[in-house]
């Protein structure tokens, strides 16, 4: 099919890099490994960070759909229109008003769509999301978390299981050579979430002065200030800032962990730690938002209670201490990472809810 892909909260060509970016680019490369035929349809960017501004999206996406209403007519329509990560910040204004011009079909993945969302201005952005999901021919949902958020709210809307993924390829000749110890973290510096984190972990690894360890930080941003600070108290050989590296750079750290530390505060789901386990690394993470799903506590790492740096530092005592169970789930983890959550796979599962669902 001739698939038209659009990302109303962050285009795949973005300049800033972001889990929002990889997964969309991933999509793409999914569904042309599947044997569809991929276009960026457009890169209007729907994103509000508060409800005031969204008349102005509204008559900028109208601009938008005549001038691919002017494209199709002259090169013709696409097959299906795939719309990645709507939701009530970043809606698809597109999707729905062309598909149902042109007579194609509409498709969503990771959309998600949470009732107590449906407050003040807010309102109008929520019903645009609940509209496309019940207009959908098929939702494509990455978390059970989002599943169940749309059904509740729309019980007809067609949904299907697609589980997060990655590519493995830069991962496949890498021979794991953990040094003992040696924990890791890859996550970006910014207030919010990835801060809170950030704090956490520091906080757990005070509970663990007395144990052998160091950590190397892979990552950079605004808050990077605030990040060096939280590791203050600690002399400066246990702790490595490398800054952003290059992929392969990373998946090269990686190989070289014993364990990977990131306890993941709000993650969707966290491609990084996918990244982790197909280098062969354990992961130890909050179980928490959409972690439990790349994260299989006891067979690929541990997850501990939410908030709780003693629980957090309980865990990686335990594989501190515990090579045999930490050499177990990095093989477990390398395994699952190929067999579940490869590109190779997610490209598989792609094509069969399409032919399912488009008949």
């Amino acid at each position: 099919m001739k698939i038209a892909f659009y990302a109303p909260l962050k285009s795949p060509h973005h300049p800033v890099p972001s889990g929002d970016r990889l997964m969309a680019q991933q999509l793409i490369r999914a569904l042309t490994i599947a044997g569809h035929e991929v276009d960026v349809v457009s890169e209007l960017r729907s994103y509000s960070a508060t409800p005031d501004v969204a008349e102005q999206f509204a008559m900028d996406a109208q601009q938008e759909i005549r001038r691919i209403d002017i494209l199709w007519a002259d090169q013709g329509k696409p097959d299906l229109w795939f719309c990645y990560h709507p939701y009530y910040k970043s809606p698809d204004l597109l999707g729905p008003d062309l598909c149902r011009r042109h007579g194609i079909p509409y498709v969503t993945a990771e959309s998600s769509y949470s009732q107590r969302r449906n407050i003040g201005k807010w309102a109008l952005s929520q019903q645009r999301v609940l509209e496309g999901l019940k207009f959908a021919a098929v939702n494509i949902c990455l978390t059970e978390r989002d599943r169940r958020g749309i059904l509740d709210a729309a019980p007809e809307a067609r949904c299907e299981r697609l589980p997060p993924f990655i590519d493995v390829t830069p991962f496949r000749d890498l021979t794991p050579q953990p040094e003992q110890r040696q924990l890791i973290t890859v996550a970006m510096m910014r207030e919010g979430d990835k801060l809170s984190s950030y704090r956490t972990l520091a906080a757990a690894l005070l509970l663990l002065k007395d144990e052998d360890w160091r950590l190397s930080i892979i990552g950079d941003g605004p808050a990077r200030a605030e990040v060096e600070g939280c590791f203050s108290d600690f002399p400066s050989a246990r702790i490595s800032f490398l800054g952003q590296l290059q992929p392969q750079q990373i998946a090269d750290h990686l190989a070289r962990a014993s364990i990977y530390v990131w306890p993941g505060h709000g993650e969707a789901y966290g491609l990084a730690y996918l990244e982790a386990q197909a280098a062969g690394v354990p992961v130890i993470a909050e179980k928490t938002a959409g972690v439990p799903e790349v994260v299989s506590h006891g067979e690929t790492g541990l997850l501990t209670k939410s908030s709780d740096p003693e629980d957090y530092a309980n865990a990686i005592r335990l594989l501190l201490r515990d090579d045999e169970l930490r050499s177990k789930l990095a093989g477990n983890a390398r395994h699952r990472a190929e067999r579940v959550h490869s590109l190779e796979a997610a490209a598989g599962r792609l094509g069969s809810i399409l032919r399912s669902n488009l008949r």
